[in-house]
């Protein structure tokens, strides 16, 4: 462990929005390691009680809670904001790891459907979660939102239109949050920071078991991408706040 990073978290709050996942798993472990306390929500109650329970065992006095949210429903992502803050004094972070992929083969045979689908998951989700939890981070004194992002948003392919205009359009509105910090800031430079964490795609151990010939190349393990999650509070606001960070070379 990164004893940097331990002391920036250390004591930190951090929600993390998809948690069920193997990214999410990755991550409540490598905050809850960090000394943080995380606060998980997902859909899937199950899966998140399942992940909560993982987290816990793996770091022992660690506190981690989950919360069964909807994420599309505004009114629910600022009450748990506010719930998360009123019952732990204060809240440090938060990171979107709400995920979701459509694509077809071509360009002329995008389904629409699959806009709908992922506006309401990639866009929506961190509307939401920006909206809510943008005050509070404000009143931290390490505030970061993390959005987890894909290169295919700088550089679309035919067949994944919607994902990556989703993806483009979620990384546009995590910039205005950083330009609100900054200038919440002022000439001090902000305090808190909305960064970007721009992947290929991720894999883990599953994946691999799946597909053992499989090279994955150019993916991000999840383990790497929750200690580059982790280290986004190694870096000054100043330094991180409206930052495309990339886990994988530019297209």
């Amino acid at each position: 462990m990164n004893g940097n990073s331990s002391s920036r978290l250390e004591g930190a709050v951090v929600a993390v929005a998809g948690a069920a996942g193997p990214a999410g798993r990755a991550a409540l472990l490598r905050l809850a390691e960090a000394g943080a306390t995380v606060v998980a929500s997902d859909a899937d109650p199950g899966r998140l009680a399942e992940a909560v329970d993982a987290a816990r065992y793996a770091h022992g006095g660690a506190t981690v809670t989950g919360d069964t949210v909807d994420l599309l429903d505004l009114n629910a992502t600022r009450e748990w904001a506010d719930k998360t803050e009123k019952e732990f004094g204060r809240i440090d972070g938060l990171v979107h790891l709400v995920g979701g992929w459509r694509g077809g083969a071509t360009f002329a045979e995008t389904d629409l459907a699959d806009w709908q689908l992922l506006e309401k998951l990639l866009i929506r989700t961190v509307q939401h979660t920006s909206l809510a939890f943008h005050d509070g981070l404000l009143r931290s004194d390490r505030g970061r939102f993390v959005l987890i992002s894909a290169a295919g948003a700088s550089k679309p392919t035919a067949g994944n239109a919607a994902y990556s205009a989703s993806k483009a359009a979620a990384e546009a509105w995590t910039l205005a949050l950083a330009d609100s910090f900054r200038k919440a800031g002022g000439e001090e430079g902000p305090k808190a920071a909305a960064a970007i964490l721009v992947v290929k795609a991720l894999v883990h151990d599953a994946m691999r078991a799946e597909r053992p010939n499989a090279k994955f190349a150019g993916f991000t393990d999840v383990t790497e991408l929750a200690e580059a999650i982790a280290g986004v509070w190694d870096r000054p606001a100043r330094e991180a706040n409206g930052q495309r960070l990339w886990l994988t070379p530019k297209p």
